[in-house]
């Protein structure tokens, strides 16, 4: 998943800034929460030298919230690819108040002037199901083709010229262009920037800045990398999917689509975990956004768990490096926590 991009100046400035930032110490009344269990989970976290940042909340109590190295708790980090899950969200919002018609909609009817003439033929009927799930059957524009694309004149349309290599629908492509297209769509279709509907609908309800990040020669916002939250946002994100589409004692996401964005509908041919409307599933019950460096916002519904964790984004973090530590964190000191 590796996206070869040079770092924002967000992204240099949080390095830089990180080199001087110390622990932030649980207070007496997180460390009280969960106690050796607590502890052990410190240790462990603190031991993984790309993490920045960990935020971990069971029901309403927080039990962790440190930040042993990077920027801190409360700077806005490049949460890279757990973009493509906030995207997501919105795309439910956006079916739910009627300007979409539904997630089996076609490309062609929902935002026509996005499709090129000389366009991969069948690009038209790519459904919003086939982008959100990773299945537009389009060749990749991440891993190696990362940079051409980024380079390009219009990265929707050269994303829709990739030719076809699947069946839309059929197997999981990892490709960020699918992503952006889908947030493309999805301004066209509320005539709103993805950065407006991203305040409006995620923002406002859940007390988190939104800061601007890049948009395409287009003036589209990337629609799968580059958005940038603090880790206190990115927790607040996982309750909202923890608890089913609600934050604050208000339905911010319909529950409807929270239940249809965590059933398997395709599986990551990297990690092999499942993948629904654009979270990872893993068969112990964690809903995943997972960024490149090992971003994550991550909840437990069955659990009651919520976390988020920020790290090094120049760093990989591949299934059986780091990720499989984090995922190693989750499935141990965290869950003991439950």
């Amino acid at each position: 998943m590796r996206e070869n991009m040079p770092m924002t100046l967000l992204t240099r400035r949080g390095l830089a800034t990180g080199l001087a930032a110390c622990a932030v110490l649980p207070s007496p009344a997180l460390a009280q929460g969960g106690g050796a269990g607590v502890d052990n989970l410190r240790r462990t976290a603190r031991s993984l030298k790309q993490l920045h940042a960990i935020l971990v909340q069971r029901g309403d109590g927080l039990l962790l919230a440190e930040a042993p190295r990077g920027p801190g708790l409360d700077r806005a980090a490049n949460i890279k690819s757990c973009s493509k899950s906030i995207v997501a969200l919105l795309l439910g919002t956006a079916i739910a108040r009627k300007e979409i018609a539904s997630v089996t909609a076609r490309l062609r009817d929902v935002a026509p002037r996005l499709v090129p003439p000389d366009a991969t033929p069948g690009a038209g009927d790519i459904t919003l199901e086939d982008l959100v799930t990773l299945r537009a059957g389009l060749e990749s524009t991440s891993g190696a083709n990362y940079g051409s694309w980024v380079q390009s004149s219009n990265w929707v349309a050269y994303a829709l010229r990739r030719p076809m290599w699947d069946r839309p629908g059929g197997r999981m492509i990892y490709s960020t262009g699918s992503t952006h297209v889908l947030g493309a769509a999805l301004a066209a279709a509320t005539g709103k920037s993805l950065l407006a509907l991203a305040r409006e609908r995620l923002g406002t309800p859940l007390g988190i800045t939104v800061p601007e990040w890049r948009r395409d020669p287009q003036g589209f916002y990337f629609g799968g990398n580059e958005m940038a939250l603090t880790p206190r946002a990115l927790l607040r994100i996982a309750l909202l999917v923890r608890d089913r589409g609600r934050y604050a004692g208000a339905q911010v996401i319909p529950e409807s689509w929270i239940a249809a964005s965590v059933t398997p509908r395709t599986h990551s041919p990297f990690s092999g975990l499942a993948y629904g409307y654009g979270w990872f599933l893993s068969d112990s019950g964690w809903v995943i956004a997972r960024g490149y460096g090992g971003q994550i916002i991550a909840a437990h519904p069955a659990k009651r768990l919520a976390l988020a964790i920020t790290s090094d984004p120049a760093q990989p973090a591949r299934s059986e490096g780091y990720f499989g530590d984090l995922m190693g964190l989750l499935d141990g000191p965290v869950l003991a926590l439950a």
